[in-house]
């Protein structure tokens, strides 16, 4: 009975944090897109579908698949990176793995927009970037760097690859190395042993480097909208045109609504692989 105390004493306060800045505000969202507008940028008296019926529109589907492809593989990429990076991580010791692992979260230091915004200037007409590429031959005078879903693409990467980084860290820095030699000792090659014995051995930290990445990845705002062009809207951008533009919160909390539904997916699908886990230990 103790114990059973403890739990909801330790568990209450988490519980209210979700509720009040969570579950609540996520309901008031859901209420509001059945609301009708009015033109001052508020909502009426009433219920209506018409937000609803406005996903109709044949540009919002294009824009959620942008949103949804660009989002997985900006996870996928990330995955990719961090996982060497983290592998390489837990093998080291001494003071080379706390000045790498400082490397990986100096950016944090830095303002987001900022970040973004010197990619913008990086990536420009008139850039650095562009005009080394250009003088070694490697692009032509027409090629952009910018405003394209390459762009979009790439800054997302360079801006979400540290949360992927930091959850496989900490699995890999508890993982026994001595495993991969044991791999080897039996006749796995050494990339062999590390997709069958480090991927395994680290998979929880993968889980969690995908959710931390895929579900800001999706709500992504500043970044199609400084180094994007027109064409490469995410819903984060519709959003926030129908909020603060066209002032229509009932169409900008049905499109909030969706984005949350396909959010939800990946925290899905993770709680069950970790409940399966769970389940299958003795």
């Amino acid at each position: 009975m103790t114990l059973r105390k403890n739990e909801i004493l330790l568990t209450t306060p988490t519980l209210l944090w979700l509720a009040v800045f969570f579950v609540i505000p996520s309901f008031a969202m859901l209420l509001i897109s059945f609301r009708p507008a009015n033109v001052y940028g508020g909502v009426e008296d009433g219920w209506t579908l018409d937000a609803w019926r406005a996903l109709a529109d044949p540009d919002y589907p294009i824009i959620l698949w942008r949103t949804t492809w660009l989002s997985l593989v900006t996870t996928a990429v990330c995955l990719a990176l961090a996982l060497p990076i983290a592998f390489f991580l837990g093998k080291l010791q001494g003071k080379w793995r706390g000045i790498l692992l400082m490397l990986v979260i100096v950016p944090f230091w830095t303002n987001f927009v900022i970040r973004v915004a010197a990619w913008r200037i990086l990536l420009h007409p008139e850039g650095m970037l562009r005009q080394a590429l250009l003088g070694l031959g490697v692009i032509g005078p027409d090629t952009l760097l910018l405003y394209n879903e390459g762009a979009v693409l790439m800054v997302m990467v360079y801006t979400h690859l540290p949360f992927a980084v930091l959850p496989l860290y900490a699995a890999a820095e508890r993982f026994d190395y001595s495993l991969l030699e044991a791999a080897r000792d039996l006749g796995a090659s050494g990339f062999r042993s590390v997709m069958r014995v480090f991927v395994p051995g680290v998979s929880r930290g993968l889980l969690t480097a995908m959710a931390l990445v895929l579900i800001p990845a999706l709500g992504s705002y500043v970044i199609p909208d400084l180094v994007g062009g027109p064409s490469d809207e995410m819903i984060g951008n519709k959003i926030a045109q129908r909020t603060l533009g066209d002032r229509n919160l009932p169409q900008a909390a049905t499109l909030s609504v969706a984005l949350l539904a396909i959010t939800m997916i990946p925290i899905l699908v993770v709680f069950l692989i970790n409940r399966k886990e769970h389940a299958n230990q003795p």
